[in-house]
Protein backbone atom coordinates (compact mmCIF):
# COMPACT_ATOMS: atom_id res chain seq x y z
CA UNK A 1 0.00 0.00 0.00
CA UNK A 2 1.00 3.55 -0.52
CA UNK A 3 2.63 5.53 1.93
CA UNK A 4 2.29 8.95 3.30
CA UNK A 5 4.58 12.08 2.18
CA UNK A 6 6.52 13.53 5.38
CA UNK A 7 4.08 15.54 7.42
CA UNK A 8 6.06 19.01 6.85
CA UNK A 9 6.58 18.19 3.69
CA UNK A 10 2.75 18.07 3.48
CA UNK A 11 2.13 21.35 5.89
CA UNK A 12 4.08 23.81 3.38
CA UNK A 13 3.49 22.60 0.27
CA UNK A 14 0.39 24.01 -1.60
CA UNK A 15 -1.48 21.90 -3.56
CA UNK A 16 -1.59 22.13 -7.18
CA UNK A 17 -5.51 23.20 -8.51
CA UNK A 18 -6.75 20.31 -10.43
CA UNK A 19 -7.23 21.81 -13.43
CA UNK A 20 -3.69 22.64 -13.34
CA UNK A 21 -2.72 19.05 -12.58
CA UNK A 22 -4.08 18.05 -16.11
CA UNK A 23 -3.20 21.09 -17.93
CA UNK A 24 -6.12 21.24 -19.92
CA UNK A 25 -9.98 21.45 -18.94
CA UNK A 26 -11.80 18.38 -17.92
CA UNK A 27 -14.52 18.01 -20.74
CA UNK A 28 -17.76 16.31 -20.43
CA UNK A 29 -18.51 13.33 -23.34
CA UNK A 30 -21.89 12.19 -24.23
CA UNK A 31 -23.99 11.38 -21.16
CA UNK A 32 -24.40 7.37 -20.82
CA UNK A 33 -25.28 6.96 -16.83
CA UNK A 34 -27.81 8.71 -15.24
CA UNK A 35 -27.05 8.74 -11.16
CA UNK A 36 -29.97 9.79 -8.69
CA UNK A 37 -29.38 10.27 -5.11
CA UNK A 38 -33.27 9.65 -4.15
CA UNK A 39 -32.67 10.98 -0.13
CA UNK A 40 -30.66 11.36 2.94
CA UNK A 41 -32.69 8.84 4.70
CA UNK A 42 -31.33 6.05 5.42
CA UNK A 43 -31.19 3.00 8.86
CA UNK A 44 -27.64 2.97 8.90
CA UNK A 45 -25.65 6.06 10.10
CA UNK A 46 -21.73 4.63 9.01
CA UNK A 47 -18.86 6.68 10.38
CA UNK A 48 -17.54 7.07 6.36
CA UNK A 49 -20.62 8.11 4.66
CA UNK A 50 -19.94 10.95 2.47
CA UNK A 51 -24.00 11.52 2.53
CA UNK A 52 -23.94 11.95 6.20
CA UNK A 53 -27.42 9.86 5.45
CA UNK A 54 -28.76 8.17 8.42
CA UNK A 55 -32.34 7.51 10.63
CA UNK A 56 -32.81 10.75 11.42
CA UNK A 57 -32.64 12.24 8.03
CA UNK A 58 -36.18 13.71 6.36
CA UNK A 59 -34.59 14.43 2.76
CA UNK A 60 -35.77 12.46 -0.26
CA UNK A 61 -37.11 12.83 -3.63
CA UNK A 62 -40.34 15.18 -4.34
CA UNK A 63 -43.33 13.62 -6.33
CA UNK A 64 -42.37 16.21 -9.41
CA UNK A 65 -38.80 15.74 -9.63
CA UNK A 66 -39.56 11.73 -9.82
CA UNK A 67 -42.03 12.26 -12.60
CA UNK A 68 -38.99 14.51 -14.53
CA UNK A 69 -36.53 12.06 -13.51
CA UNK A 70 -39.20 9.05 -15.35
CA UNK A 71 -39.74 11.47 -18.63
CA UNK A 72 -35.97 11.63 -18.84
CA UNK A 73 -35.69 7.74 -18.54
CA UNK A 74 -38.62 7.19 -20.85
CA UNK A 75 -37.11 10.15 -23.40
CA UNK A 76 -33.68 9.80 -24.01
CA UNK A 77 -32.13 6.30 -25.49
CA UNK A 78 -28.62 7.45 -25.00
CA UNK A 79 -29.23 6.67 -21.19
CA UNK A 80 -27.51 3.47 -20.97
CA UNK A 81 -27.52 3.07 -16.95
CA UNK A 82 -29.29 4.28 -14.17
CA UNK A 83 -27.98 4.34 -10.99
CA UNK A 84 -29.94 4.67 -7.69
CA UNK A 85 -28.17 5.69 -4.29
CA UNK A 86 -29.23 7.54 -1.04
CA UNK A 87 -29.36 7.12 1.73
CA UNK A 88 -30.70 4.20 1.41
CA UNK A 89 -31.95 4.16 -1.77
CA UNK A 90 -35.17 1.91 -1.35
CA UNK A 91 -36.40 4.09 1.74
CA UNK A 92 -37.06 6.93 -0.15
CA UNK A 93 -39.60 8.34 -2.20
CA UNK A 94 -39.84 7.51 -5.77
CA UNK A 95 -37.16 4.25 -5.60
CA UNK A 96 -39.81 1.28 -7.12
CA UNK A 97 -41.68 4.25 -9.78
CA UNK A 98 -37.65 4.70 -11.06
CA UNK A 99 -36.79 1.03 -10.92
CA UNK A 100 -40.03 -0.03 -12.96
CA UNK A 101 -39.54 3.05 -15.66
CA UNK A 102 -35.48 1.68 -15.96
CA UNK A 103 -36.68 -1.77 -16.30
CA UNK A 104 -39.58 -0.98 -19.06
CA UNK A 105 -36.77 0.53 -20.84
CA UNK A 106 -34.48 -1.71 -20.91
CA UNK A 107 -32.09 0.10 -19.30
CA UNK A 108 -28.96 -1.28 -17.25
CA UNK A 109 -30.36 -0.75 -13.29
CA UNK A 110 -27.47 -0.45 -9.96
CA UNK A 111 -28.93 -0.18 -6.94
CA UNK A 112 -26.40 1.13 -4.23
CA UNK A 113 -27.62 -1.20 -0.92
CA UNK A 114 -26.45 -1.75 2.09
CA UNK A 115 -28.11 -4.95 2.36
CA UNK A 116 -29.13 -4.75 5.80
CA UNK A 117 -32.03 -2.37 4.40
CA UNK A 118 -33.58 -6.04 3.46
CA UNK A 119 -34.50 -6.83 7.51
CA UNK A 120 -36.03 -3.55 8.36
CA UNK A 121 -39.79 -3.63 8.62
CA UNK A 122 -41.82 -2.93 4.71
CA UNK A 123 -38.68 -4.13 3.16
CA UNK A 124 -38.59 -7.86 3.23
CA UNK A 125 -39.47 -8.20 -0.24
CA UNK A 126 -36.29 -6.57 -1.94
CA UNK A 127 -34.12 -9.80 -2.41
CA UNK A 128 -37.07 -10.82 -4.93
CA UNK A 129 -38.26 -7.18 -6.17
CA UNK A 130 -34.37 -6.94 -7.04
CA UNK A 131 -34.51 -10.24 -8.77
CA UNK A 132 -37.54 -9.69 -10.52
CA UNK A 133 -36.51 -6.72 -12.17
CA UNK A 134 -33.07 -7.44 -12.73
CA UNK A 135 -31.39 -4.89 -10.26
CA UNK A 136 -27.59 -5.05 -10.36
CA UNK A 137 -27.07 -4.99 -6.80
CA UNK A 138 -23.86 -2.78 -5.60
CA UNK A 139 -23.10 -3.14 -1.66
CA UNK A 140 -21.16 -1.90 0.78
CA UNK A 141 -19.51 -4.68 2.52
CA UNK A 142 -15.99 -2.82 3.44
CA UNK A 143 -13.92 -5.68 4.84
CA UNK A 144 -14.54 -9.87 4.39
CA UNK A 145 -14.18 -9.58 8.58
CA UNK A 146 -16.57 -8.79 10.98
CA UNK A 147 -14.81 -6.60 13.42
CA UNK A 148 -13.74 -3.96 10.62
CA UNK A 149 -17.11 -4.00 9.15
CA UNK A 150 -19.09 -3.53 12.12
CA UNK A 151 -16.45 -0.90 13.41
CA UNK A 152 -17.16 1.37 10.28
CA UNK A 153 -20.79 0.42 9.88
CA UNK A 154 -21.81 -0.80 13.33
CA UNK A 155 -22.40 -3.77 15.55
CA UNK A 156 -24.46 -6.33 13.72
CA UNK A 157 -24.12 -5.09 10.08
CA UNK A 158 -21.92 -7.71 8.94
CA UNK A 159 -24.12 -10.41 10.45
CA UNK A 160 -27.25 -9.25 8.78
CA UNK A 161 -25.19 -8.07 5.65
CA UNK A 162 -24.21 -11.83 5.16
CA UNK A 163 -27.29 -12.99 5.92
CA UNK A 164 -28.57 -10.65 2.85
CA UNK A 165 -25.62 -11.84 0.46
CA UNK A 166 -27.08 -15.66 1.18
CA UNK A 167 -31.12 -14.41 0.18
CA UNK A 168 -29.91 -13.09 -2.81
CA UNK A 169 -27.37 -15.66 -3.75
CA UNK A 170 -30.51 -18.25 -3.20
CA UNK A 171 -32.12 -16.20 -5.78
CA UNK A 172 -29.34 -16.66 -8.34
CA UNK A 173 -27.36 -13.48 -7.54
CA UNK A 174 -23.60 -13.82 -8.42
CA UNK A 175 -24.52 -17.17 -10.61
CA UNK A 176 -26.85 -15.98 -12.91
CA UNK A 177 -25.39 -13.93 -15.65
CA UNK A 178 -28.44 -11.74 -15.72
CA UNK A 179 -28.14 -11.18 -11.73
CA UNK A 180 -25.09 -9.48 -10.89
CA UNK A 181 -24.30 -8.84 -7.40
CA UNK A 182 -21.45 -6.48 -6.77
CA UNK A 183 -19.10 -5.81 -3.22
CA UNK A 184 -17.59 -2.17 -2.13
CA UNK A 185 -14.03 -2.43 -0.62
CA UNK A 186 -13.21 1.05 0.92
CA UNK A 187 -10.26 1.60 3.25
CA UNK A 188 -10.93 2.08 7.37
CA UNK A 189 -10.64 5.64 8.13
CA UNK A 190 -6.50 6.16 9.32
CA UNK A 191 -5.64 6.39 12.69
CA UNK A 192 -2.25 8.46 11.65
CA UNK A 193 -0.59 10.44 9.08
CA UNK A 194 0.26 7.02 7.60
CA UNK A 195 -2.25 7.11 5.05
CA UNK A 196 -2.80 4.21 2.36
CA UNK A 197 -4.76 3.96 -0.74
CA UNK A 198 -6.98 0.79 -1.81
CA UNK A 199 -4.55 -2.31 -2.48
CA UNK A 200 -5.11 -3.64 -6.00
CA UNK A 201 -8.30 -4.89 -6.90
CA UNK A 202 -8.37 -7.78 -8.86
CA UNK A 203 -5.81 -9.00 -5.61
CA UNK A 204 -8.11 -8.33 -2.77
CA UNK A 205 -11.09 -9.71 -4.81
CA UNK A 206 -9.96 -13.24 -5.04
CA UNK A 207 -9.28 -13.02 -0.97
CA UNK A 208 -12.37 -11.82 -0.71
CA UNK A 209 -14.15 -14.54 -2.62
CA UNK A 210 -12.04 -17.14 -1.12
CA UNK A 211 -13.07 -16.12 2.42
CA UNK A 212 -16.83 -15.53 2.07
CA UNK A 213 -17.49 -18.75 -0.01
CA UNK A 214 -15.49 -20.77 2.62
CA UNK A 215 -17.09 -19.21 5.55
CA UNK A 216 -20.49 -18.89 4.24
CA UNK A 217 -20.91 -20.53 0.57
CA UNK A 218 -21.07 -17.03 -0.48
CA UNK A 219 -20.66 -16.06 -4.79
CA UNK A 220 -20.59 -12.32 -5.97
CA UNK A 221 -19.53 -10.65 -9.62
CA UNK A 222 -16.88 -8.38 -8.61
CA UNK A 223 -15.35 -6.43 -5.96
CA UNK A 224 -14.52 -2.43 -6.03
CA UNK A 225 -12.32 -0.78 -4.73
CA UNK A 226 -12.88 3.04 -3.39
CA UNK A 227 -10.83 5.82 -2.29
CA UNK A 228 -11.89 7.46 1.03
CA UNK A 229 -12.48 11.07 -0.34
CA UNK A 230 -12.34 13.68 2.24
CA UNK A 231 -16.18 14.36 1.97
CA UNK A 232 -18.99 14.19 4.20
CA UNK A 233 -18.03 12.51 7.62
CA UNK A 234 -14.87 11.05 6.35
CA UNK A 235 -14.07 15.34 5.80
CA UNK A 236 -14.89 16.03 9.05
CA UNK A 237 -12.71 13.14 10.51
CA UNK A 238 -10.12 14.21 8.82
CA UNK A 239 -10.48 18.03 10.06
CA UNK A 240 -10.87 17.12 13.66
CA UNK A 241 -7.13 15.73 13.44
CA UNK A 242 -6.17 18.69 11.05
CA UNK A 243 -5.09 16.30 8.44
CA UNK A 244 -7.40 17.15 5.99
CA UNK A 245 -4.95 19.16 3.86
CA UNK A 246 -2.01 16.47 4.82
CA UNK A 247 -4.16 13.50 2.77
CA UNK A 248 -5.07 15.77 0.19
CA UNK A 249 -1.66 16.47 -0.41
CA UNK A 250 -1.62 12.58 -0.45
CA UNK A 251 -3.49 12.11 -2.79
CA UNK A 252 -2.21 14.54 -5.39
CA UNK A 253 1.37 12.89 -4.97
CA UNK A 254 -0.31 9.68 -5.98
CA UNK A 255 -2.06 11.43 -8.89
CA UNK A 256 -1.92 9.25 -11.62
CA UNK A 257 -2.84 10.57 -15.16
CA UNK A 258 -3.55 7.72 -17.05
CA UNK A 259 -6.90 7.72 -14.97
CA UNK A 260 -8.39 10.64 -16.29
CA UNK A 261 -9.64 9.41 -19.47
CA UNK A 262 -11.53 6.69 -17.55
CA UNK A 263 -13.18 9.36 -14.66
CA UNK A 264 -16.53 8.66 -14.29
CA UNK A 265 -17.92 12.18 -14.39
CA UNK A 266 -17.08 12.12 -17.85
CA UNK A 267 -20.10 10.67 -18.99
CA UNK A 268 -22.64 10.61 -15.90
CA UNK A 269 -25.13 13.25 -14.26
CA UNK A 270 -25.41 12.98 -10.94
CA UNK A 271 -29.29 14.12 -9.61
CA UNK A 272 -29.90 15.15 -6.10
CA UNK A 273 -33.19 14.82 -4.77
CA UNK A 274 -34.30 18.78 -5.67
CA UNK A 275 -33.81 18.01 -9.17
CA UNK A 276 -30.36 19.61 -9.31
CA UNK A 277 -27.41 18.36 -11.60
CA UNK A 278 -24.18 17.45 -10.21
CA UNK A 279 -21.22 16.45 -12.67
CA UNK A 280 -20.84 13.31 -10.05
CA UNK A 281 -21.71 12.74 -6.58
CA UNK A 282 -19.14 13.89 -4.84
CA UNK A 283 -19.88 17.64 -6.27
CA UNK A 284 -23.37 16.73 -5.33
CA UNK A 285 -22.39 16.63 -1.83
CA UNK A 286 -19.69 19.64 -1.48
CA UNK A 287 -22.75 21.71 -3.48
CA UNK A 288 -20.65 22.57 -6.60
CA UNK A 289 -23.36 22.33 -9.63
CA UNK A 290 -22.61 21.80 -13.11
CA UNK A 291 -22.84 24.58 -15.37
CA UNK A 292 -23.22 25.00 -18.74
CA UNK A 293 -21.26 27.05 -20.80
CA UNK A 294 -22.43 30.60 -20.04
CA UNK A 295 -22.49 29.58 -16.22
CA UNK A 296 -25.74 28.90 -15.50
CA UNK A 297 -26.29 25.61 -13.05
CA UNK A 298 -28.25 22.74 -14.73
CA UNK A 299 -31.39 21.32 -13.35
CA UNK A 300 -33.86 18.07 -14.53
CA UNK A 301 -36.13 20.85 -15.58
CA UNK A 302 -33.20 22.46 -17.78
CA UNK A 303 -32.32 19.14 -19.77
CA UNK A 304 -36.17 18.57 -20.24
CA UNK A 305 -36.76 22.28 -21.56
CA UNK A 306 -33.62 21.86 -24.07
CA UNK A 307 -34.56 18.26 -25.10
CA UNK A 308 -30.97 17.63 -24.74
CA UNK A 309 -28.59 15.66 -22.11
CA UNK A 310 -25.55 17.12 -23.02
CA UNK A 311 -25.66 20.96 -22.03
CA UNK A 312 -22.69 20.44 -19.69
CA UNK A 313 -19.06 21.05 -21.43
CA UNK A 314 -16.42 21.53 -19.07
CA UNK A 315 -16.68 19.66 -15.02
CA UNK A 316 -16.43 21.23 -11.93
CA UNK A 317 -13.16 20.21 -10.49
CA UNK A 318 -11.88 20.36 -6.87
CA UNK A 319 -9.20 19.36 -4.78
CA UNK A 320 -11.07 16.19 -3.68
CA UNK A 321 -10.19 15.11 -7.23
CA UNK A 322 -7.36 14.01 -6.69
CA UNK A 323 -9.14 10.84 -4.87
CA UNK A 324 -10.49 9.77 -8.06
CA UNK A 325 -7.00 10.06 -10.45
CA UNK A 326 -4.37 8.52 -7.12
CA UNK A 327 -3.04 5.06 -7.32
CA UNK A 328 -5.38 3.24 -9.73
CA UNK A 329 -7.99 5.50 -9.62
CA UNK A 330 -11.46 5.56 -8.10
CA UNK A 331 -15.40 5.56 -9.13
CA UNK A 332 -18.16 4.31 -8.33
CA UNK A 333 -17.24 1.31 -10.78
CA UNK A 334 -14.02 0.78 -8.68
CA UNK A 335 -10.65 0.79 -9.63
CA UNK A 336 -10.25 2.99 -12.81
CA UNK A 337 -7.12 1.31 -14.41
Amino acid sequence: MTQSPQTSTAKTQKLTPFQDKIKKPLRKQQISVLQINLGRRCNLACTHCHVEAGPKRTEELSPEVCEQLIEIINRFPQIQTVDLTGGAPEMNYGFKPIVEAAFAQNKEIIVRSNLTIFFEPGFEDLPQYFAQHKVRVVASLPCYLQSNVDKQRGTGVYEESIKALQQLNALGYGRDPQLIVDLVYNPALPMSEDFNLPPAQEKLEKDYKAYLEEYFGIQFNHLLTITNLPIGRTKQYFQRRGWHQIYLRFLEDNYNGETVSQLMCRNELSIDYLGNVYDCDFNQMENLPAKMPNGEAVTVSKLLEAHNLDLISTIQTAPYCYGCTAGSGSSCGGSLI
